[in-house]
């Protein structure tokens, strides 16, 4: 066992601090520069080393590239339609916008069809959120602003449409990155004993 004083308690302190000082941004507060090719690269590699148990990648990511920004304009228009009929014009274009938010932007998506029907859905679940938590924080790592963002046009017909999502499959949410607009005050977070019991 490593002594209190040995290189990987100072790593894990790093690590720690690295967590405490993140902090979920909305995409409407992420602003250009995004990141750079590399830097994309190193956030998919991040979400490579979650847990996977029976290494069956129970996940993808489909990134969002600039000219496919519009068409998710109207897949969130034509969401919006979908389940307000009483949405205006000026509401389908708010939602067409919010595909312009971020300057790097990507969908989750679990895969829970049966081809590996021995491992759990929580399984898979619990491990996409340690590949989007490996992202968040090598995202802050770099200086980067970066939350997940959901709603209920990643379960519309458009998106699924618009995504390739196949049957088996479920659109969680997306994440975001950038460049912080306006830093915001840091939430407290729970401590230990409130949420740790002992059998």
């Amino acid at each position: 066992m490593r002594n209190s004083g040995s290189p990987g308690t100072a790593a894990a302190h790093a690590c720690l601090d690295l967590m405490r000082s993140r902090r979920q941004t909305s995409p409407k507060r992420l602003i250009d520069p995004g990141p750079s090719a590399e830097q994309i690269h190193a956030l998919f590699e991040a979400a490579a080393q979650a847990p996977d148990h029976g290494r069956i990648r129970p996940w993808r990511f489909v990134h969002v590239s600039e000219v496919a920004r519009p068409a998710l304009g109207e897949a969130f228009a034509s969401a919006l339609r979908e389940r307000d009929p009483l949405a205006t014009p000026a509401h389908w274009q708010d939602a067409r916008d919010k595909a312009l938010r971020s300057p790097f932007l990507a969908l989750a998506i679990a895969r829970l069809d049966d081809a590996h029907s021995g491992i759990p859905a929580a399984e898979r679940y619990v491990s996409l959120g340690c590949a989007l938590q490996n992202m968040l924080l090598v995202a802050h790592a770099l200086g980067y602003g970066a939350g997940l963002v959901s709603g209920r046009a990643v379960h519309s017909g458009a998106l699924r449409d618009l995504f390739g999502i196949e049957a088996g499959e479920l659109a969680v949410c997306f994440i975001a990155v950038g460049t912080v607009r306006q830093d915001k005050p840091a939430r407290a977070r729970p401590a230990p004993r409130e949420f740790v019991s002992i059998l």
